[in-house]
């Protein structure tokens, strides 16, 4: 299954990000099949090539949790049912009685 995946480049601490189609079992620094553009968070700047992510996403690739967020932000339609956030149950709240 094919993904969508941020790429870490950059020194530590100073990361900006590539986003890459991969394998879903390939490393994270290993081969890519095609890069799609870029992701820098500490100037929330970005340049995606939309036409290649919407070829993509319409062989069948998944993006990440993270790289959804990212293509939400750049007014990038994300297909229905890929999460954007997770979501928590509830703390279950338990009443103690005082006697």
């Amino acid at each position: 299954m094919l993904m969508i995946r941020l790429k870490g480049i950059g020194k530590k601490h100073q990361r900006s990000f590539r986003l890459v189609i991969q394998e879903k079992r390939s490393k994270l620094l290993g081969k890519f099949i095609e890069d799609l553009g870029w992701y820098n968070p500490h100037t929330n700047k970005s340049e995606i090539s939309k036409d290649r992510v919407a070829h993509w996403i319409k062989v069948g690739a998944q993006p990440s949790m993270t790289v959804a967020q990212v293509l939400k932000k750049a007014k990038i339609p994300v297909p229905a049912g890929i999460k954007t956030s997770k979501t928590y149950a509830p703390k279950k709240v338990v009443e103690v009685s005082a006697k």
